[in-house]
C-alpha cells in the first residue's frame, strides 16, 4: 500500500514537473539570454510597446487617448472576461488601429490549471476577441508570464505565438511613482526590445495604472531622443506577425 502511495506520488510529481518546466522562461534575465525571440526581442531600431490586462472603461480610454497623441500604435494583450464586460471598448482600440492579442480569459496563473482548462481558457478568449475586433489575434502572453507546457501545446493548436517582454515597470506595484516605474524600465532598456505595461488594474493594486500612464511620456521622450521607433509587437517581430504569411488553420 505503501509503494503505491509512494509510486502515485512520484507520477504526480513528474507530471507536475513536466507542466511546470517551461516557467522558468518568467524570469525575465534567464529569458534574454536563452530565449530571447520568446521575450520578444527585434531589431535595433525599434521598440515594442504592449499593455496586459485590459480593456477598462475606467483606464484604458486614457492611454489610448495619449498613444493617438503621440501617434503610436501598440500591442494590448486582452483579457476576455473584460472584453466581455465593454465589447465597444475593444472595437474602439482595435479601430484606431492598436494590435489585439491573447491574455487568456481570466489572470489566473496556468500552473494551477489542468490541460484542458488551459486549452478552454486560451481557446474562448481567442475567439471572443476575434469576434469582437474583427482581427485575428497571433500573440499570446500568459498571466504572470509563466508558461506551462500545456499553454504552449494549446497555442499550437490555436494559431498563436507565445511573447513574453524584455522589460516591464513593475507597475502594479502600490504607490509607485512614474519615476520609479520609468527607472525600473529603463535600467535594461534598449533598441530591440519589448515593454510591458498594464492599462487597466484589474489584477493589481487598485489605481497602479496611473503610475503606467503617468511612465509613458518617459519612454516616448527616451526613445525618440534615440531615432528609436516604438509600435506593435506585430510591427516589431514582422517576420512572425505578418498576417501575408502562409500560417496553418488553427484547430479545435
Amino acid at each position: 500500500m505503501r509503494r503505491t502511495v509512494a509510486g502515485t506520488a512520484a507520477v504526480a510529481a513528474l507530471g507536475f514537473a513536466a507542466q511546470a518546466l517551461p516557467a522558468a522562461t518568467a524570469t525575465a534575465s534567464i529569458r534574454r539570454r536563452l530565449w530571447p525571440h520568446l521575450s520578444g526581442l527585434g531589431p535595433p531600431t525599434r521598440i515594442a510597446l504592449t499593455f496586459d490586462d485590459g480593456p477598462d472603461r475606467r483606464s484604458t480610454p486614457l492611454f489610448l487617448r495619449l498613444l493617438e497623441q503621440a501617434r503610436i500604435p501598440a500591442t494590448f494583450f486582452l483579457l476576455g472576461r473584460m472584453l466581455d464586460r465593454d465589447p465597444g471598448l475593444g472595437r474602439e482600440l482595435a479601430a484606431a488601429g492598436h494590435e489585439v492579442a491573447v491574455h487568456g480569459w481570466e489572470h489566473r496563473n496556468l500552473l494551477w490549471r489542468s490541460p484542458a482548462g488551459t486549452y478552454a481558457d486560451i481557446a474562448r478568449a481567442r475567439d471572443r476577441i476575434a469576434a469582437v475586433t474583427g482581427a485575428r489575434p497571433i500573440w499570446y502572453r500568459p498571466p504572470y508570464g509563466v508558461l506551462t507546457t500545456a499553454a504552449v501545446l494549446a497555442c499550437r493548436r490555436l494559431g498563436l505565438t507565445p511573447r513574453l517582454w524584455t522589460v516591464w515597470g513593475r507597475d502594479w506595484e502600490a504607490g509607485r511613482p512614474p519615476e520609479s516605474i520609468w527607472r525600473t524600465m529603463v535600467k535594461d532598456l534598449a533598441g530591440g526590445g519589448t515593454v510591458l505595461l498594464h492599462d487597466s488594474d484589474c489584477a493589481a493594486t487598485p489605481g497602479s495604472w496611473r503610475g503606467a500612464l503617468a511612465a509613458l511620456p518617459y519612454l516616448i521622450e527616451w526613445a525618440r531622443d534615440r531615432d528609436l521607433t516604438i509600435g506593435t509587437l506585430g510591427a516589431h517581430q514582422a517576420s512572425d506577425a505578418d498576417p501575408r504569411r502562409p500560417r496553418p488553420p488553427p484547430r479545435r
